[in-house]
């Protein structure tokens, strides 16, 4: 009975740190709902893995619980350094670069999290913020679980799991991920239950009485519930804006994107993979989906929609023309079909004149020129009559009159004075608004002042980021682009505003395909009796610009050409042949918003690994070579003693340690992922590679039939018993010892005899004068090992943790 209850006891408290780990998972499968993929899902797996081992291993070697939870993070550190980065100090142990390195990959996904709409891809940047966050989650719930003792509080941990994805997700979490977190909860729960039923009972050593079991049963159940009522009801942080005033989601949906209302002076937007957004039928020539504008200036920041949206008109119908459009022209019908779009926003094309196919609920607000809902929503196939001719340069320079709109659009509030001052001189000596306008213009694109396109932006440098990227930056996405033009339009007297939307896309069979990575800003110039004009100041490289006629139409010496002649340098008809298109195919380089290539693996990596991996295995064999050298110089009686005890232990250590860590680099030649798995492995067999060397040394020296030969029988013996859940407390007689062995592992006749052998040998060894043992001994110990094996058998767990390594103190008195 008692080796029976010692195991159940034994089994609780070494199976909480597997069931927290286990608990951290579930909690982490509400991600799924705001991240794609399940490739994360596995990172997140292999992570946990390591926290949980690297906390089993620390804890066997009785070190304090900060030492422990410290060493954990440090497992995690090195997990991360050698997956997300080629700098470490041999490859996998931290180092400033990998840090840095390490950081840059967190900004991406800090990036991906602010900007994306979810689901977000399980893209690298993604898996190793989701690996940091839900590992030191990990390490913190194995911290109360494990060495706290108080499970019931991890419970708090993991309800802040699920609290991320509620806030972030415009929808309920998916049930299961409930089912399971909850489940993994309760089973850590019942655990703990029965690691303290133990205590109470006395069958643990060390542990006071307690149930709190059922009572943190009870908290964690309605902290759950309070949890999916706060979900369904409360949002207090997320991926996409607000309608102002009106407290509804904008932005994308599950499986649908959408864009949010705001620039940022620092650089935004990234959609992550390419999607398709539009199909575009009848559009005639090159021009800018516009999907909304933005009016009001934040200093430092970036550009919003400002104020509550007014009622505007139904945009099913007949559309009232914008302030300063005299109405007229020639139309153009289009007809957008939208293929995953979620938004409050339904795009247009140039000075909408007429709406068709549209639901009741969108409405058009003709002040800032774009349709909206008040709610995300989907939108079928709609036809847009449109007038796409702008005026000649020449009719814009002589545009005058009242500037009859409101006067946010001139306001250029925290303006740095050098921005304004630079302001100033590009426009010094022009004389109208559509000359200025175009000195802006050029001092982006005209590639003369260093400007370039690109994802990565600058670092800042003082706190003021329009000064930055101005002046010393010089380089970002299309956001600072516009937004640094319209605020330099507004500081010399010119009403502007950024609107945001798409490219023209690129031609497929009879439409024009509008994907994520056509997602643009730009500045519009107002100019009194004309209305709003595009100056597009993103100095793109790819063909995807559209440069209007009233500035491609110029020629060198200013005069205006025949406008009816003039063409965009992007115009495409929707039949075009696709080296003609206004922008390339979706997925490839150079595109506003898109993916960045991934880089090879450097040469100098995998001959720093070749070489790390052969100096450790040339190592591990001469640390081999040694200790099995001086193991059987030991082995050969007693001779031999050592002259510094502790040595064969440190050389052990040593060489598993370089065994294990030429293996990896080994492997990592092939790949990390067969690599870091097969590490995992190789840490958890540790202890029973420990178990192994001790017996090895154990059953060497009781063949060397030396002083020490029955000692080494007696310690081999109590191993093999405690293996088996059976502690002999150190205060009881050797005989009174192995009575308590033969019963609890219930002994055949051929082990009992063994044993009093042992025993026997045992006790002449610290009273006789003979240092010679007695040759029957190696038999003694092997009948009754071999009767251990037949009547109490140790399973796979017992074998790969064994208890004497893991656990090697044994209690000062008699459970019984």
């Amino acid at each position: 009975m008692t080796g029976k209850t010692a195991t159940g006891g034994n089994w609780v408290v070494s199976a909480t740190p597997a069931v927290a780990g286990l608990a951290t998972l579930c909690a982490a499968t509400a991600l799924s709902s705001v991240i794609g993929g399940v490739l994360w899902l596995v990172n997140l797996a292999v992570a946990i893995t390591v926290v949980v081992g690297a906390g089993v291993l620390l804890r066997a070697a009785r070190l304090p619980v900060a030492v422990v939870a410290l060493g954990q993070v440090l497992a995690l550190a090195c997990l991360l350094v050698t997956i997300f980065t080629r700098t470490g100090f041999l490859v996998v142990f931290p180092s400033p670069q990998s840090i840095g390195d390490l950081g840059s990959v967190l900004g991406d996904a800090f990036a991906e999290v602010q900007t994306g709409v979810p689901p977000v891809d399980d893209s690298d940047a993604m898996r190793c913020l989701v690996m940091v966050s839900i590992g030191l989650v990990a390490v913190l719930v194995d911290l109360l679980a494990v060495g706290a003792a108080a499970p019931a509080a991890s419970g708090l941990v993991l309800l802040c799991v699920f609290a991320v994805p509620a806030s972030l997700a415009d929808e309920m979490l998916p049930l299961w991920t409930f089912v399971f977190g909850a489940a993994a909860f309760a089973l850590l729960l019942a655990v703990d239950g029965q690691h303290r039923h133990q205590a109470w009972r006395g069958r643990l050593p060390g542990r006071g009485a307690g149930g709190s079991g059922p009572a943190a049963a009870a908290v964690a159940g309605m902290a759950v519930v309070v949890a999916l009522i706060a979900g369904a009801s409360i949002t207090l942080v997320g991926t996409v804006g607000k309608l102002p005033g009106t407290g509804d989601a904008v932005g994308g949906g599950a499986d649908r994107l959408g864009l949010d209302p705001m620039t940022q002076l620092r650089g935004m937007l990234d959609q992550g993979s390419t999607k398709e957004l539009f199909r575009v039928r009848g559009l005639s020539e090159s021009a800018y989906l516009r999907a909304m504008t933005l009016r009001e200036y934040i200093p430092d920041q970036g550009w919003k929609m400002g104020d509550d949206l007014p009622t505007g008109v139904q945009a099913n119908g007949v559309l009232p023309a914008q302030p300063g459009d005299p109405g007229g022209g020639e139309t153009t019908q289009v007809t957008i079909e939208p293929v995953s779009w979620l938004d409050n926003w339904l795009p247009v094309y140039g000075r909408p004149r007429r709406l068709q196919d549209v639901e009741d609920n969108w409405r058009y607000d003709p002040v800032r020129g774009m349709v909206y809902s008040v709610r995300a929503r989907e939108a079928g196939p709609y036809k847009l009559d449109t007038v796409l001719k702008t005026p000649p340069a020449e009719a814009l320079r002589k545009a005058n009159g009242a500037i009859d709109v409101e006067d946010v659009y001139l306001e250029a509030p925290g303006v740095a004075p050098e921005v304004r001052d630079l302001a100033r001189e590009l426009t010094k000596g022009e004389s109208n608004t559509f000359d200025k306008a175009t000195a802006l213009y050029k001092f982006f694109t005209d590639g003369t002042n260093g400007f370039t396109y690109t994802t990565e932006t600058a670092r800042a440098q003082t706190t003021d980021a329009l000064r930055d990227f101005v002046f010393t930056g010089k380089r970002g996405y299309c956001e600072q682009y516009a937004s640094a033009m319209a605020i330099m339009a507004r500081s010399v007297g010119l009403p502007a505003r950024v609107a945001m939307g798409f490219t023209a896309g690129f031609p497929t069979s009879d439409f024009q395909t509008i994907t994520t990575q056509d997602a643009h800003a730009w500045v519009e110039i107002y100019f009194p009796g004309y209305g709003w004009m595009v100056f597009d100041p993103t100095p793109l490289s790819d063909g995807r610009a559209i440069v209007p006629p009233y500035i491609s139409g110029q020629n060198p010496d200013g005069e205006e050409t025949d406008p009816t002649d003039a063409t965009t340098t992007t115009t495409a008809e929707t039949t075009a042949a696709p080296t003609t298109s206004a922008s390339t195919a979706p997925g490839t380089t150079g595109q506003d918003n898109g993916a960045q290539e991934s880089t090879p693996t450097p040469a100098w990596h995998l001959v720093s690994l070749l070489i790390a991996a052969g100096l450790l295995v040339v190592m591990a064999a001469l640390l081999t070579v040694l200790f099995v050298a001086l193991g059987r110089r030991r082995g050969t009686g007693a001779a031999w003693k050592p002259k510094w005890p502790w040595l064969m232990p440190v050389l052990t250590g040593i060489a598993v340690t370089t065994w294990v860590a030429a293996v990896t680099l080994a492997l990592a030649l092939v790949s990390w992922w067969i690599a870091v798995p097969v590490l995992v492995v190789q840490l958890a067999l540790v202890p029973a590679g420990v178990r192994a060397v001790r017996r090895r040394t154990r059953l060497q020296a009781v063949a060397g039939l030396g002083p020490n030969a029955a000692g080494a029988a007696w310690q081999e013996l109590l191993a093999e018993s405690v293996d088996r859940g059976t502690r002999v407390p150190t205060t009881e007689t050797v005989r009174v010892a192995a009575r308590r062995m033969a019963r609890a592992h219930n002994l055949d006749e051929q082990g009992r005899d063994g044993l009093r052998a042992v025993v026997g040998a045992v006790e002449r060894s610290w009273y006789s004068t003979n240092g010679t043992a007695d040759p029957t001994l190696p038999r003694a110990v092997d009948d009754v090992r071999r009767s251990l094996s037949r009547n109490a058998p140790l399973a796979l767990r017992a074998k790969v943790l064994p208890r004497s390594v893991l656990q090697p103190n044994t209690p000062p008195e008699s459970d019984d």
